[in-house]
């Protein structure tokens, strides 16, 4: 079976698409091979696997860990959402430029974020439940976010009115993080 890399964007994320064979019965895939990530250049070790679910309108995010740095293959289980990067890393080249991809149970896609990178989502369906593997285990003391609606990033949400946690609403910009020396943990 085959995983297929079908867009590069930002300098390291990555969109892939497995080999899905479906019938009368269903479907089947494999989400996850060793040897087609490693011919990718996809990590093959993650230590963590994380699940949510979340109702329509729900944005989760632009969260980030420095130490151990943590990047995220995400994926959609259930439903569908809008699922979103933004490259946070000094001297980068694309260093605040977003990408989002609409991923769903259906179309079975695929995103890779490496550590460096904010993410998020935002539910399209009525809910979704959001799966990502990890290759840093969860450190409280080492995570943040970006403000979801940061103007310098413009993400073109396709929801005006989300439901946010107290946290990601008073989430600083891109421009405060960059101001903090924990920043420098992420460099191109």
């Amino acid at each position: 079976m085959k995983i297929e890399l079908i867009a590069e964007k930002l300098n390291g994320l990555k969109i892939i698409q497995p080999e899905i064979f479906r019938d009368q019965r269903g479907f089947f895939m494999e989400a996850y091979r060793m040897d087609e990530f490693e011919r990718l250049g996809l990590p093959t070790q993650f230590v963590q696997d994380n699940h949510s679910r979340s109702a329509k309108g729900v944005v989760r995010g632009l969260h980030f860990q420095w130490e151990p740095p943590m990047g995220k293959l995400m994926r959609v289980t259930v439903g569908e959402a809008f699922l979103v990067a933004v490259d946070i890393r000094k001297g980068s080249p694309t260093l605040g430029q977003w990408y989002g991809e609409v991923v769903s149970a259906e179309n079975c896609k695929q995103v890779w974020a490496p550590a460096g990178f904010a993410r998020g989502f935002c539910v399209l369906s009525d809910f979704a439940e959001i799966q990502y593997k990890t290759t840093g285990l969860y450190n409280k003391n080492c995570e943040s976010g970006i403000l979801w609606n940061d103007s310098a990033i413009g993400i073109t949400w396709p929801v005006t009115h989300p439901v946010l946690s107290d946290k990601d609403k008073v989430a600083q910009t891109l421009e405060q993080w960059l101001q903090k020396p924990d920043s420098d943990h992420f460099k191109y």
